[in-house]
């Protein structure tokens, strides 16, 4: 017995949809290359509507290669994106300081395409906006991609007595045309930082923030706004440091943690925490800062306190307040910092790093014993190792670290949304206890386990005719394999 329940945010009479046709949706696709793409295309589902193999919400990049996989391998793929713009937090918020995760005998763990952006970044040849927009511009070559949309409604068809009783039919929204569009897909995929899609779906929230302390309503993460630096002189900063050696010297006077190489800085909490900014909603915590090369520095180090992604006007009020704020960090710096003598400010990035919030529960949810004892699951399609992170609040006034783990899995089901047969997440939608969400929540494990999600999209259901619901531990004895000697993906141990 299926009954279907229609859900929507109504924004214009749904009647509007008999005289769209297919070709207004595709005549509006936002990436022009997408028109000539020679992968499958998508079916008519009736007046106005379309249907896709994939359909993906929001353009972060760990959801962007879960769509470039599953293009490759023919299926017909259409991004939306509530953004202004495609990128999210990599491009559009300039999180160009990459975090690695690596197991307890320092080896690292980025695998997959993204390694190629990771070797790119040690190298010093991708450490500039212009070759990460280069390096994301080839991810969604011929992806089909629209921006400035808004989720206006979703179809729900439940089946009584089914397993995973839940299928999205279809998604409706509202295109920057000021049109209404819907669309039908075999997977439909929640790829943003404020959960476009999954809001709409019924899922019981994951605690956050507030759970560490048994708080009563949500909390989050700071964001972050990321500060660009010219005429910085790095051999300076490098010189200083090592100048104040051993160790313990160096912790005593800038604070722990502090460390600088040739390309890497973090730390100098001593003297950060000792920064009063102008607003309330701000906070400039330690360094963590990358050498872009010729004097040009980025830093990861100013925390936002109670942004909403979601509200587009929180966003707009966090970004002023925080590039108002801007020149009298650069003004602290010059005077406390070594090697900032002489430092400018080099641009204004026009969103923020989002490192938290809502996440709805998945088949599997991820937590702090698993992350902590290397567990390792029969359905793995990642492996994470970076240390359990979790950045201040305004009740958790520093950031806390629970340990460093070692390589341990995370699952298919931990990206696979509660109950529904055709919803998959990715990034930071990741379902995980706060704790775990602290280590899994870093761009190269959730995006590896979106490439492989990808793969198994196109090996498993396109072409083995197989629910990704329905694979079995056999099956992926098989997939480990194949991933391990076909892509150079080994996510079993």
């Amino acid at each position: 017995m299926t009954t279907i329940f229609k859900i929507k945010q109504t924004l214009a009479n749904r009647g509007f949809f008999a005289f769209l046709s297919v070709f207004l949706l595709l005549g509006s696709v936002s990436n022009p290359a997408a028109a000539s793409a020679a992968t499958a295309s998508p079916a008519s589902c009736g007046p106005g509507c379309a249907r896709y193999d994939v359909v993906m919400i929001g353009s972060e990049i760990e959801g962007v290669l879960l769509a470039k996989r599953a293009h490759e391998a023919g299926l017909s793929v259409l991004i939306l994106d509530p953004r202004e713009k495609p990128g999210g937090e990599l491009i559009q918020g300039q999180m160009l300081v990459l975090d690695e995760p690596n197991d307890n005998r320092k080896r690292s763990l980025v695998q997959g395409e993204l390694k190629h952006l990771y070797d790119g970044y040690k190298a010093g040849t991708i450490r500039k906006l212009p070759a990460f927009e280069g390096y994301y511009r080839k991810l969604i070559r011929e992806i089909p991609l629209r921006s400035g949309i808004t989720v206006d409604g979703v179809e729900i068809e439940e089946t009584v007595g089914k397993a995973k009783g839940k299928t999205l039919k279809s998604l409706t929204y509202l295109a920057r045309d000021g049109k209404l569009y819907q669309v039908q897909a075999g997977y439909f995929v929640e790829n943003t930082d404020f959960n476009a899609l999954t809001a709409h779906l019924g899922n019981k929230r994951i605690p956050g923030m507030e759970s560490l302390y048994n708080g009563k309503k949500p909390d989050y993460m700071a964001a972050t706004y990321m500060l660009r630096f010219k005429g910085v002189n790095w051999s300076q900063l490098h010189q200083a440091v090592l100048k104040d050696y051993p160790l313990k010297n160096v912790v005593k006077k800038y604070g722990a943690n502090t460390y600088v190489d040739w390309d890497f800085a973090t730390g100098f909490s001593n003297l950060t925490y000792n920064y009063k900014p102008r607003d309330a909603q701000l906070m400039l915590r330690g360094l963590n800062a990358t050498y872009q090369k010729d004097g040009e520095v980025m830093i990861n180090s100013l925390l936002v306190y109670d942004v909403n992604p979601a509200d587009p006007q929180s966003i707009r009020s966090a970004v002023a307040k925080a590039k108002a704020e801007a020149p009298y960090i650069a003004k602290y710096l010059r005077k406390h910092i070594p090697g900032f003598g002489k430092a400018e400010l080099n641009g204004d990035p026009d969103y923020l790093y989002i490192r938290d919030y809502n996440r709805y529960e998945t088949e599997y949810v991820l937590n702090d014993q698993d992350v902590m004892s290397g567990r390792m699951f029969w359905d793995n399609v990642t492996i994470g190792g970076y240390p359990i992170d979790l950045q201040a609040t305004r009740v958790v006034k520093k950031g806390i670290g629970y340990g460093k783990p070692d390589r341990y899995g995370i699952p298919l089901r931990s990206f696979e949304l509660k109950s529904y047969d055709n919803v998959l997440v990715a990034g930071k939608n990741v379902g995980a206890k706060i704790k775990a969400y602290g280590s899994a929540r870093i761009i190269p494990t959730t995006a590896l386990a979106g490439e492989t999600i990808g793969i198994l999209l196109g090996r498993e259901w396109k072409q083995g005719h197989k629910r990704l619901n329905e694979l079995t531990p056999a099956d992926f004895r098989r997939i480990h394999r194949d991933l391990k000697k076909d892509y150079g993906i080994q996510v079993d141990q």
